[in-house]
């Protein structure tokens, strides 16, 4: 176990030592802009984003417009976010429509050449609550891979979940998988 904290730290401190700049920003850009369009993959616990198997096709899709500017964490390429999200669902999850604003922190701690991973954290504020989260205050958790496309432009495969940490009985949380496009200036 030790040895796997000590390479862990080794990736970490080496990737942010030899990163030219902020990974999800070109070189003097200091804004950005994206679109996040994901499909409902069920409810359950954070794991479950990490686990394609356990997985269902949901009857609601996601839209998220998110800012973001850059910042560091610990050395890091990060970006700090806005985002305003829809989620409309239909058919048999009807009733589990919600809008939402936050804000969240993303950091990239594995970067090389045009592509990165990363996670993100953020608490969001939705205008209902219902039989999944019977709050109205959920935390975010998103982990995903990019790669920039263009100069300006990069793209982004998701994973994204919503729960109130237990804050209350129920807490199903919702669970999804997507991609975005983003845009730096």
């Amino acid at each position: 176990m030790k040895k796997f904290f000590f390479v862990s730290f080794l990736i970490l401190f080496c990737t942010s030592i030899y990163a030219k700049a902020n990974v999800f920003f070109d070189d003097g850009d200091v804004d950005s802009v994206s679109l996040y369009v994901a499909q409902g993959t069920g409810s359950g616990s954070l794991l479950h984003l990490v686990y394609p198997g356990d997985w269902e096709i949901v009857p609601m899709t996601t839209i998220m417009l998110q800012y973001s500017q850059p910042m560091t964490i610990f050395r890091l390429s990060a970006r700090m976010n806005l985002n305003l999200i829809q989620n409309t669902a239909y058919e048999s999850a009807r009733g589990l429509s919600f809008f939402g604003g936050g804000v969240s922190w993303d950091v990239a701690p594995i970067s090389w050449n045009r592509f990165y991973v990363g996670i993100g954290i953020g608490p969001y504020y939705r205008d209902n609550h219902d039989r999944w989260v019977s709050s109205r205050l959920v935390f975010g958790e998103k982990f995903f891979i990019g790669a920039h496309i263009s100069e300006h432009t990069r793209i982004e495969v998701f994973t994204l979940h919503f729960s109130n940490g237990d804050f209350t009985e129920t807490n199903l949380g919702f669970n999804f998988a997507g991609m975005s496009i983003g845009y730096s200036f």
